[in-house]
């Protein structure tokens, strides 16, 4: 249940990747049929994620090793090509770690970062990112939703907010793509990053959407691959698995999305019912649809990792890529949670594999962790020990 940290490429994908590492091993710069052969694979991958976004032209899609690359290229590539325009770039408190380092390096090089802060669900309000904007914002970076509470942010309105000011808008769509409809076109989105592992398909590939007439400066210099703007032999094999989970993405998503809907609310309505001091982390309904982030009183999430991972389940405490700091996750801090409260949450991300029988399993065997740690803390009132 840690689908959050890395999903398992869906069978369908592998089986169109497979022709690529030793059949169709072409370049897809060179002139000959075999460069033809993947130059056309290439194609047929940009058009199905361009479909999977609403993107108006595929060449609006190039390729990336993945979401943190194309979060610093949409970010940094827009600060540097508009810094003779000014040097503001308004964020919020809860995006991704690979965003807010983004945003720190920027800083050092004098470009000035504001972080808007959310509400106690996660929610950033627009009228407080549109009292933000000065005469030198060029940047506006906001995520679709968050990989850890699940949150949804409300991208249409915030991207009126930036058209309305002739302000590039980012959006960091890695948790949200495939799982819930996003429309770029309609939501005002000029840079879109998106993760192919986040929808089942391979590691390392990821893909930037940039709206016609958007400028950016590449951060990679190179062949002059993708445009010109992320050069670099194409990952044909990579490429191609990243196009066909968009595929399967686009035309599964309703039906999977209800299910995980209907698991994540029955998990979520079980623990809070049978767990003294169990909270839910993040909005209530505009939430994706397979995340459910839990907080229980007076313990530590990783030991309820350890716990629970020793009876089969695996969850996580927070983001992957912040996993090898003791610090609780900046993202429950934003929400307003103190320390302790920070450090006794659970994130349970669940996906295909994932049945009612796994959540009734989860059901039945983590109300006697929490009540074995919480027997073993000093920080448990007695009388809920009786």
């Amino acid at each position: 249940m840690d689908h959050a940290a890395g999903m398992p490429v869906d069978p369908r994908v592998f089986e169109a990747m497979k022709p690529y590492f030793m059949e169709s091993y072409g370049n897809p710069s060179s002139s000959h049929s075999f460069g033809a052969s993947a130059k056309n694979a290439l194609m047929e991958s940009r058009e199905k994620v361009a479909r999977l976004i609403g993107a108006e032209k595929p060449k609006e899609v190039i390729f990336t090793s993945g979401g943190t690359e194309s979060n610093n290229l949409a970010i940094k590539g827009a600060a540097y090509r508009n810094k003779d325009k000014g040097n503001h770039i308004i964020t919020t408190t809860i995006e991704h770690i690979s965003v807010i380092n983004i945003c720190k390096h920027l800083q050092k090089q004098g470009f000035e970062i504001t972080y808007i802060p959310v509400d106690k669900q996660g929610m950033v309000d627009p009228e407080k990112l549109k009292d933000a904007i000065t005469d030198k914002t060029i940047l506006i970076s906001v995520m679709y939703a968050n990989g850890e509470i699940g949150t949804i942010q409300p991208i249409r309105e915030i991207g009126k907010i930036a058209h309305e000011n002739q302000i590039c808008f980012h959006v960091d769509a890695v948790a949200a793509a495939g799982k819930v409809p996003i429309n770029v076109e309609e939501e005002n989105i000029d840079l879109l990053s998106i993760s192919s592992n986040d929808m089942y398909g391979p590691k390392g590939m990821g893909a930037l959407y940039i709206k016609k007439g958007t400028r950016i400066q590449p951060v990679i210099q190179g062949g002059g691959q993708e445009r010109g703007l992320r050069s670099g032999t194409e990952n044909t094999p990579g490429i191609v698995g990243m196009g066909k989970a968009a595929e399967i993405a686009q035309e599964e998503m309703e039906t999977e999305g209800r299910r995980l809907s209907q698991l994540r609310d029955k998990l979520t309505k079980g623990v809070l019912d049978t767990i003294e001091r169990s909270y839910l982390n993040g909005h209530p309904t505009k939430r994706l649809p397979n995340n459910a982030n839990l907080r229980f009183s007076y313990i530590e999430g990783e030991s309820l990792i350890l716990g629970l991972d020793m009876l089969g389940i695996q969850v996580s405490s927070g983001s992957a890529c912040t996993s090898k700091t003791l610090e609780p996750s900046h993202v429950l801090l934003a929400i307003g949670l103190a320390h302790e409260e920070a450090h006794g949450s659970l994130v349970f991300t669940m996906g295909k594999q994932n049945s009612e029988e796994d959540v009734n399993y989860v059901l039945e065997v983590l109300p006697g962790v929490v009540k074995r740690l919480r027997a073993m803390s000093p920080l448990t009132p007695k009388e809920m020990l009786r």
